[in-house]
């Protein structure tokens, strides 16, 4: 049975939790294999919205078994008040299974991320300032703090005792703060180990399992393609790998057991924090993107920046991911629009560029160049297939489709779980 990855094909925010939900009661375990309480995702379930920031989207599905795998780097306390939530709501979060490899968030963790982008200045990167950039920097530098680690007290102090002797020469005489107490830290990490304890698993055998046993495994990437610490629009990017390739990585299950790769592309393109966005608008077309999208970040709170549709990022985002289907999302969002401009090369020092260009500088001072495709007006969101669309909606889709160099399987017409024409399934 197939293994799917399911992925952002631009910034983020393009509606991965309306695809993981939608693909939910068809699959039996959905993984979150990198990022952290960064990221967000919206489901809309009935009448009722989720906002789900670190847990996986499958988490709503009866039947299925949310994982969050070994690249996630996880707070145990916004897991916890996460579970909470949707227990009141009547959701079963019994079957979270996570792995005893994944790396905690610790206090100092966010402590070092907010005095650092604050030190920057005009130089900041525009982190959400959850410290997931200092823990993955303490996985690399191998003085990380692991799940598995709250369940032996002697190695825990000695980890964090570690961790600590540079950050706090880093917070006293470099930001003037105050330096942090290990055995607070650690009581604190501590008082949540056996709330969590009954999730804690080894994560890479049950998938490896799962897949053995013919059971289909959905991995769910957080932020977007161009936010990839290796593929993204570096520095502006976060520090893990949301492209495909990190789904083999933060799971432990390996790539010839991968069969799809979904990219999801929202029909016009946003951004959230600093860096180069080459058809992001600053007039009242951006705002109406805004307003009419509700384009407002579920993490970081942060309205996003917007933009018209960037077909070099979507054919990018093709090449780096091997990506086989797209499940395109927002079309709804562009009804209203008598043309709708479509980004299809830049313009970069006089001459037409039709691929990213790998130069940071570059990719800066590109210029899109457009297409013009004419709009609609009728309403969408009662589309129940691709023939219920008007036909310049239609027309759309497809110019899209044709630029971006994947077949576009599902379309979504609006924000709830019925809302989406499925024009080819993805298992």
């Amino acid at each position: 049975m197939p293994a799917l990855v399911l992925l952002g094909a631009q910034w983020g925010d393009e509606g991965k939790g309306k695809a993981t939900d939608l693909l939910g009661g068809s699959v039996d375990y959905v993984v979150r294999y990198q990022g952290g309480n960064n990221a967000g995702h919206t489901v809309v379930v009935g009448d009722q919205k989720y906002a789900l920031h670190l847990l996986p989207s499958g988490i709503l599905s009866p039947g299925c078994t949310p994982v969050i795998g070994n690249g996630v780097v996880v707070d145990p306390s916004v897991l916890l008040s996460e579970l909470s939530g949707l227990n009141e709501r009547g959701v079963d979060t019994s079957k979270l299974l996570i792995s005893g490899n994944a790396h905690i968030i610790t206090p100092y963790n966010v402590t070092v991320d907010k005095v650092t982008e604050r030190f920057l200045g005009k130089r900041k990167i525009g982190t959400t300032g959850r410290g997931i950039g200092p823990t993955y920097a303490d996985k690399i530098n191998r003085v990380g703090i692991r799940v598995q680690d709250l369940y032996d007290e002697s190695i825990l102090l000695q980890k964090v005792e570690a961790a600590l002797d540079v950050k706090n020469q880093l917070l006293t005489k470099l930001y003037n703060r105050r330096a942090i107490a290990a055995d607070q830290v650690v009581e604190e990490l501590l008082g949540y180990a056996e709330q969590i304890k009954p999730y804690v698993t080894d994560t890479v055998l049950v998938l490896n399992q799962a897949l053995e046993d013919d059971k289909v495994v959905l991995f769910e990437g957080g932020q977007g393609t161009l936010l990839d610490i290796d593929h993204g629009t570096y520095p502006f990017v976060t520090s893990s790998n949301p492209t495909a390739g990190g789904a083999c990585t933060g799971s432990g299950v390996g790539p010839t057991k991968i069969s799809r790769v979904i990219g999801i592309l929202k029909a016009y393109t946003t951004r959230v924090g600093a860096g180069p966005f080459p058809t992001e608008l600053f007039d009242a077309d951006g705002e109406a993107l805004r307003r009419i999208g509700g384009e407002r970040g579920v993490t970081t709170g942060r309205d996003r920046r917007c933009g018209w549709f960037d077909a070099v990022i979507a054919r990018y985002a093709t090449r780096v991911n091997g990506l086989t289907d797209f499940f395109l999302t927002k079309l709804d969002v562009l009804t209203g629009w008598e043309q709708i401009p479509v980004c299809v090369a830049y313009e970069i020092d006089g001459k037409r560029v039709e691929e990213l260009p790998y130069s940071q500088s570059d990719f800066h001072h590109a210029k899109p160049v457009y297409e013009t495709l004419p709009g609609w007006s009728e309403d969408i969101t009662k589309a129940k297939s691709f023939s219920d669309l008007p036909k310049n909606a239609q027309n759309y889709v497809k110019a899209l489709e044709e630029m971006s160099g994947a077949p576009i399987s599902a379309i979504g017409v609006g924000p709830g779980r019925d809302e989406t024409i499925e024009i080819n399934s993805f298992l």
